[in-house]
């Protein structure tokens, strides 16, 4: 679709992101589906952002311009620090913006930054709540304050901005959503399996996401030990990228610590006895044909998931998704999912959940396609677009 400049609704925004990667999570995914598909039905964007990645040529293609920030904080405690963030400053005045603009920010910790736009300008400015209120220092804090709306991803992400002290008025939810056109049933299943080296009857969970200790794979490494113990052929793939950790001794992000935990993990399965059940597989630049290959995904996180764009995917795939009863999830999965949620950390309750469900093929087979039609009716892109497009236009014309 072209982009309609005389939509008398069209908008442009002013969007900031930090890593323009597709190789960080769901978070930076999730606003580049966004800004597409907004740019898609005729809006203007104009991107923000820190450090280039991948997705940054993608970008270029439907941004009107992309804009390389220095910074959009400073750690008062670093020099360096302080002295990158002013030539941003600078960039403020220089970044030239249309009367129509909207300041969309995806990430609460580039407050600050947002808000001397905003002010400069004179533009509203919307937060983008993906996360739930932590690492906030009286910047950041200050920066919210210059917030005219609050979006958030899921009723528990709100809850938690609440009790931090934004008012629930100032909050609107909007629930992720999936690109059905991508992430689909396959078409040959048994081919798919092949691809993934499977070819008898052996059980395939897999967990797709960051491999980090927020994610509880201990929980899946240990809930694969039991059923292996109980006599269950299954095999569990894990796919996913390390996650770099900021050292403040050496100022900057550091990968040490992130292959250290994929070490500390393997040593578990060895441990447990299932080091040939575990296979690790990497980042999947395209993770639909593992979901496909899948006969359950899970998602063992033990922190509160505001809302993963995983549970979405799996769905969207016709294959079930088991998940910790923790943050969002509970929201998503509803209905006859909800009986696939687990107590968060429990490796007993994971197991028998992942037993109860993993022979669906066999004993029904009608539940990849009520899986793919619950994301239909609830989570498809093109809703989440509507009630993010629908805020945006209310705060523009205001």
């Amino acid at each position: 679709m072209k982009r309609d400049r005389s939509n008398p609704k069209s908008m442009n925004l002013i969007v900031l992101e930090n890593h323009v990667t597709s190789q960080r999570g769901g978070q930076e995914l999730n606003l580049f589906a966004i800004c597409r598909g907004l740019s898609q039905r005729g809006h203007r964007i104009t991107l923000l952002y820190l450090k280039p990645g991948d997705l940054l040529t993608q970008y270029q293609s439907f941004c009107d311009r992309t804009i390389q920030i220095s910074a959009y904080g400073f750690d008062w405690r670093s020099f360096n620090s302080t002295m990158r963030f002013l030539p941003s400053l600078l960039q403020i005045p220089q970044v030239s913006i249309a009367p129509d603009s909207l300041i969309f920010c995806n990430d609460y910790h580039f407050s600050l930054f947002a808000y001397a736009l905003s002010f400069f300008h004179r533009l509203p400015y919307v937060c983008y709540l993906q996360l739930p209120p932590i690492n906030l220092n009286r910047q950041r804090k200050f920066g919210l304050r210059g917030v005219d709306r609050f979006i958030s991803v899921s009723e528990q992400t709100k809850q938690s901005w609440e009790k931090f002290g934004i008012d629930g008025d100032r909050i609107r939810v909007v629930y992720n959503g999936v690109d059905l056109n991508k992430f689909k049933p396959a078409e040959d299943l048994i081919q798919i399996r092949q691809q993934w080296g499977i070819v008898d009857d052996i059980k395939i969970v897999s967990y797709i996401g960051r491999i980090d200790r927020e994610k509880g794979l201990e929980t899946l490494i240990k809930a694969t030990a039991i059923l292996i113990k109980k006599g269950t052929r299954i095999k569990t793939l894990i796919a996913g990228k390390p996650v770099t950790h900021y050292s403040f001794s050496k100022r900057g992000e550091c990968e040490n610590e992130g292959m250290k935990y994929v070490q500390s993990l393997m040593q578990l399965a060895e441990a447990q006895g299932v080091s040939e059940h575990i296979q690790f597989v990497g980042h999947l630049a395209d993770p639909v044909s593992l979901y496909q290959a899948s006969d359950v995904n899970v998602l063992p996180s033990i922190w509160n998931e505001p809302c993963s764009l995983g549970l979405f995917e799996s769905l969207a795939c016709g294959v079930p998704k088991v998940a910790s009863r923790i943050g969002g999830n509970p929201e998503i999965l509803t209905e006859e999912f909800a009986d696939y949620l687990f107590a968060p950390g429990d490796e007993k309750d994971l197991a028998e959940r992942l037993d109860r469900v993993i022979d669906w093929r066999e004993k029904d087979s009608a539940l990849g396609i009520r899986c793919r039609q619950y994301v239909l009716n609830h989570f498809s892109h093109e809703k989440m677009l509507d009630g993010i497009e629908k805020n945006l236009i209310e705060l523009a014309i205001a």
